[in-house]
């Protein structure tokens, strides 16, 4: 009823000749809607797949480092072994966290340690432990606190440097 009042003649006519009711519209009275199915012949329907990543984030060495030496800090007595590796040399270094002291330095770079005629990365990196066996013994080191690779994995060079500090017991 209140629909006719608001349309035209023209609609009054099309609405007058579906079956619906005012209350349809408005709700009071509900009919049951059957659905049927739809056939698609032309296309292909792909079903809906949800697949788990596997390990997405690639985290970096410095990432890594920093975690990790969130749990080890070197005293005096019992410092951090920090080496770090790269492309062509190594470097190693025994730390004092908490006094924020370096209390051994050597890299492969260093002539002392290269020699007069020089000799290999990987031999350099060898007496680079070595160096660093003789610097703990004047410095009363016995053990070290941690090893930190800096995040690195092992390389040639790192394994030589590892050979000669395990001789001293400082890696297990």
């Amino acid at each position: 009823m209140i629909l006719r009042m608001r349309m035209g003649t023209s609609r009054m006519a099309a609405l007058s000749s579906l079956p619906f009711r005012v209350s349809d519209f408005l709700g009071t009275r509900l009919k049951p809607c059957f659905l049927y199915p739809i056939r698609l012949t032309n296309m292909s329907v792909k079903p809906f797949v949800i697949e788990a990543r596997g390990n997405a984030r690639v985290e970096s060495p410095k990432t890594r480092n920093m975690r990790s030496r969130k749990k080890f800090n070197g005293t005096q007595t019992k410092p951090r072994l920090s080496v770090f590796c790269s492309d062509k040399q190594l470097y190693a270094m025994l730390v004092d966290d908490f006094n924020k002291k370096c209390l051994f330095y050597a890299s492969t770079l260093q002539k002392s340690i290269r020699g007069d005629p020089p000799c290999t990365v990987i031999e350099a990196a060898k007496r680079v432990g070595e160096e660093l066996i003789k610097a703990s013994i004047d410095l009363k080191i016995n053990e070290i606190s941690s090893y930190d690779r800096n995040g690195n994995a092992r390389g040639e060079r790192m394994q030589a440097f590892e050979i000669a500090i395990k001789q001293h017991g400082f890696l297990p």
